[in-house]
């Protein structure tokens, strides 16, 4: 389903990416979500204990993936593949956006069945008590999670990306999705709790709020920039005008 709705919104844009195109950055994304969401883990989460046993980094059997390192590996996986297909990054970054959150969806879904990252102890009338996790009944933080950054975020992203006045200011929709998910993860992690071997943070925020932030800011940036250029002029070309001028460019640069 993720790669036939990438290759639905391609063809929403028209000219590249192609359906060619997708199967390369498909190719390129499943690398970077294992290396980046590995490697993530292992830098923010237990730094010193891996260091302390390296070989323990490859024995991805016994968990440990980092959503903010799996999204720094993506991000590379679409930066190559942009350069290596020549196709404009941000637009191809806009492609990719709206099929995350299904993703995280059944991630997240995938905790909860798993019994894993539960929430904190709570007397709300749907709180329930996680295997391994004591007697007391917790928030079904992972369900709040695939709530928000997964059907609350698709259904966003999906809307924005039906509208071509968006579609035409690459880096609004990746923008969004980042604004998205670091609003969703920073409101989750009020509920669930801390990683046991970090605990809380500064200013009692968790990880994985800290490390949300960055993409907050980064993602206002993204929408900022993309009505910036929208603003100029240029940029309410049509995406056919947009791609037949990427053409005849390309062509006098051979």
């Amino acid at each position: 389903m993720p790669r036939r709705l990438t290759v639905y919104l391609a063809r929403l844009y028209g000219g590249r990416p192609n359906s060619e195109d997708v199967e390369s950055v498909v190719l390129w994304a499943t690398f970077g979500i294992i290396l980046g969401g590995r490697l993530g883990y292992v830098l923010f989460y237990e730094l010193d204990s891996y260091l302390q046993e390296p070989l323990r980094i490859l024995a991805v059997w016994h968990g440990g993936m980092s959503f903010h390192g799996g999204l720094l590996g993506v991000t590379a996986g679409i930066v190559i593949c942009a350069w290596r297909r020549n196709i404009p990054l941000l637009k191809l970054a806009d492609v990719v956006a709206p099929v995350v959150p299904i993703g995280l969806f059944f991630g997240r879904l995938a905790n909860f069945i798993n019994g894993e990252l539960w929430g904190r102890v709570s007397d709300v009338p749907w709180a329930m008590v996680f295997p391994g996790a004591g007697d007391l009944p917790r928030h079904p933080s992972q369900l709040y999670e695939a709530f928000l950054e997964g059907l609350v975020l698709f259904a966003i992203l999906a809307v924005l990306a039906h509208k071509p006045s968006v579609r035409i200011r690459h880096g609004v929709i990746t923008g969004v999705f980042l604004l998205g998910y670091g609003l969703s993860r920073i409101t989750a992690e009020l509920f669930r709790m801390p990683d046991p071997q970090l605990g809380f943070l500064y200013g009692g925020l968790t990880m994985g709020q800290l490390l949300s932030v960055p993409m907050v800011l980064v993602g206002i940036l993204l929408v900022l920039w993309g009505q910036y250029r929208a603003s100029r002029g240029p940029q309410t070309k049509t995406v056919g005008q947009e791609e037949n001028e990427i053409s005849v460019l390309s062509n006098h640069a051979r």
